[in-house]
């Protein structure tokens, strides 16, 4: 259980540190799901690595959240210490050739700071509805983009609290994966390395790659993004739509309509029905193809 003891000593060391007590899940997760929080914090500038540091230093091991586009929590009480990364104004400073963001930041706003910089390399990222942390921690990718192609440094926090960096073939990016989704670590910044281009024709691929996602992803109803990672060879969304499951539904979950890849919450789904019907997609397709689909959902605990 979260201990009194342990909020108490938190507000002594960060003062001006925002902590709400029992917020819910479901108003910081792009499905619209979850539980209250036993507490979750919104730290703002440098507060953000003291809040870690401070939370690690007692003991207690935080739970990082940006947009929570890739997560669904438990419908019932979240006993965790959530801090949410992007309260504030994350920093965005575009260099010469790379960018440095915070890890709240979204890639929505680094993806229009590098455009207007005249920065080419990023364009992939711009519709992803995620911050960078979620993003590195996943190596999140569209289009023929991932993170792997851009990052060049991040600087995190180990289950010590210690401040560490690792560079470029460090990460250890492979598709949906870094070193990051196998220790343990807290993001807090990266600096992104790009390339000189044209402002318009910046602008002109991520207009052309959003109007490809408006065209094919249901984009006006919650969801955590894709469901389930690609399979070897095969796409997730074409088996489950040949299982005839578009449009299958288990209380407000649904497999969208539009792209059988996502699952989306039709009004007052629940964390059960998610799960409930991710293993009866799961269920489905490996009878039919022998293909044990993963989910790219990441369940909170």
């Amino acid at each position: 259980m979260l201990s009194e003891a342990f909020l108490k000593d938190l507000s002594r060391a960060l003062p001006g540190l925002e902590v709400r007590r029992g917020e819910p899940m479901s108003a910081h997760t792009t499905l619209h799901i979850g539980g209250p929080a036993a507490a979750m914090a919104f730290p703002r500038g440098d507060e953000l690595e003291k809040t870690v540091a401070f939370a690690l230093k007692s003991g207690v091991k935080p739970l990082l959240i940006g947009c929570g586009s890739n997560i669904l929590a438990p419908d019932g009480e979240l006993d965790r210490f959530v801090i949410v990364t992007r309260s504030g104004e994350p920093c965005i400073r575009v260099e010469e050739t790379s960018v440095f963001a915070e890890a709240g930041a979204t890639l929505a706003k680094i993806a229009a700071a590098v455009r207007d910089a005249g920065l080419t390399g990023f364009e992939f990222a711009a519709g992803i509805p995620g911050s960078l942390g979620g993003a590195l921690l996943m190596n999140a990718g569209a289009y023929g983009g991932e993170m792997k192609d851009v990052a060049a440094s991040t600087v995190w926090l180990d289950g010590s609290g210690i401040e560490r960096e690792t560079r470029g073939a460090e990460h250890r990016f492979s598709y949906r994966d870094s070193i990051f989704a196998h220790e343990e670590s807290y993001i807090l910044s990266c600096r992104i390395g790009l390339s000189p281009g044209d402002p318009e024709a910046i602008r002109a691929r991520m207009d052309e790659l959003a109007e490809k996602r408006r065209a094919s992803q249901p984009l006006d109803l919650p969801s955590a993004g894709s469901a389930f990672k690609r399979p070897a060879g095969g796409y997730a969304a074409a088996m489950i739509d040949q299982c005839g499951l578009r449009g299958e539904r288990v209380g407000g979950a649904c497999v969208s309509e539009k792209h059988a890849g996502f699952i989306v919450n039709t009004g007052g789904a629940t964390c059960a029905d998610v799960l409930e019907l991710i293993e009866k997609i799961r269920r489905a397709v490996f009878e039919r193809f022998g293909t044990e689909l993963e989910p790219e959902i990441r369940v909170v605990k």
